[in-house]
């Protein structure tokens, strides 16, 4: 049996998608990982045969088989290995069947690399070094000295000692999901699953299915017994994005959940208890959907217990420098690369940019302008940003960038709009939009609008 050098963690990727599977593997080889490869379940299951490894990456569709299969498969021999599943897009069901069998966390494509990172650090306990002696608080940091972030992790510190529902708070981008995944780490329920729903990406009329779990026969294609997400995160704690996006319907059926603990699976006739810690979070503004009609007010009140605040970016100060240096030097370890240090115009731009997409658009932002420069140094332009912060739509030979940051500038506006005139409604806005949802969906993550 081949073994692992010591001290090396080592990781087993299975993916038939050759290019997927060697993008998982660079990245991972920068992490200081060993990686082997399978492409497909029958290589794989001969490597975890004649190999030991610390963690397994899986597909979940592949040519010869599933990804559940590996997970029966290292069941049956007791292995030591936990894994997680990499499904298509929209897939919930496929995602909630993994965990049901034993996965301990699984990546939607198309998978987002620090997401990736993330997840396998969890699953090894392995931390990157944090650059000039910070320490990372929790699975994803939330840097800062400034007072509302000192505010933010003191009441973090005291909602993960408490069970209440939470609810939080805060613009796109500023780390409303961070602080929900820290409350979760730091508490009483952290070796339990915390799930993570986006209640605006699911079809209205998966939604039951989907929260609760169904029956096999209850409607076509139910050809075997599904958990839910409250199935799926009992135990642990099941973190609602974008609450404010369920219809009236469901949010009748949610709040029986919570109120009672039990959820009833559809085509089923019995209920079954259910142990889970609720945290929402939305950008809207909970308060004001209530008054438009949009939004329960009795199921405010049981979401809204406790409320978390995160600020923005822009109201930060200097943690702005802080925050910028560490995702700098992250981004740069990412990439093989020395940390480049700022020239000092550059910095003042970022000190003075207002950040509406707080910061996700920070990263996005320094990820780019690390391709831009010359790896030693990082200037204004390479920022590619407006030093008040604005986002001019001017036309497209006003010398704004290129053509392709004018056509993006243009594309956010208008979804920006739609989001207004539909207070803040996905589905709607992209309706009125003549786009898919899913498209939308797509769209909003590729401009740094999703939260």
């Amino acid at each position: 049996m081949a073994r692992k050098s010591k001290g090396t963690k080592r990781v087993l990727v299975v993916d038939d998608e050759r290019d997927l599977a060697e993008l998982l593997e660079l990245t991972l080889l920068k992490m200081g990982l060993e990686v082997d490869k399978a492409h497909g379940v029958a290589e794989g299951r001969a490597l975890l045969d004649e190999s030991r490894y610390d963690l397994c990456l899986t597909d979940m569709r592949m040519q010869d088989g599933e990804g559940l299969d590996l997970i029966r498969h290292i069941q049956a021999r007791r292995l030591d290995v936990p894994v997680a599943v990499i499904t298509a897009y929209g897939s919930t069901e496929n995602a909630v069947a993994a965990l049901k069998f034993g996965a301990f966390d699984y990546l939607a494509k198309p998978v987002s690399l620090e997401q990736l990172r993330t997840l396998v650090k969890s699953a090894l306990h392995t931390e990157e070094p944090a650059p000039s002696g910070e320490q990372e608080s929790g699975p994803r940091m939330l840097l800062g000295e400034s007072p509302p972030i000192k505010q933010a992790l003191e009441l973090i510190d005291k909602l993960a000692r408490s069970q209440a529902p939470v609810y939080v708070t805060g613009e796109s981008g500023s780390g409303k999901e961070r602080a929900a995944r820290l409350i979760h780490a730091k508490s009483n329920r952290c070796e339990q699953p915390f799930v993570a729903v986006n209640c605006g990406a699911i079809p209205e009329n998966l939604m039951e299915s989907e929260f609760f779990g169904y029956k096999k026969g209850a409607f076509t294609g139910a050809n075997e017994d599904r958990d839910g997400f409250f199935q799926a995160a009992s135990g642990g704690t099941l973190f609602l994005d974008e609450v404010a996006d369920l219809p009236l319907a469901m949010q009748v059926k949610l709040l029986r959940a919570i109120q009672e603990r039990k959820v009833r699976k559809v085509g089923s006739t019995v209920e079954e208890a259910v142990d889970v810690r609720l945290i929402s979070a939305t950008h809207q503004n909970l308060g004001k959907c209530v008054e438009a009609g949009r939004f329960r007010q009795d199921l405010y009140y049981r979401i809204n217990v406790i409320e978390l605040k995160m600020p923005p970016l822009r109201e930060l100060g200097g943690d702005i420098e802080l925050i910028a240096r560490s995702v700098l030097a992250k981004l740069a370890r990412q990439n093989g690369m020395t940390e480049p240090v700022f020239d000092p115009v550059a910095l003042q731009a970022l000190l003075r940019y207002e950040f509406p997409g707080n910061v996700r658009e920070l990263e996005n932002m320094l990820e780019r302008a690390l391709a831009l420069s010359d790896g030693e140094t990082i200037r204004q332009d390479d920022l590619q940003l407006n030093p008040s912060g604005s986002e001019p739509l001017g036309s497209a030979d006003d010398g704004v960038g290129t053509l392709q940051d004018y056509l993006d500038r243009v594309e956010k506006q208008a979804i920006l709009e739609a989001l207004e005139k539909t207070g803040g409604n996905r589905t709607q806005a992209a309706k009125l939009l003549g786009v898919t949802f899913r498209s939308m969906r797509y769209r909003m993550e590729r401009l740094g609008m999703k939260e």
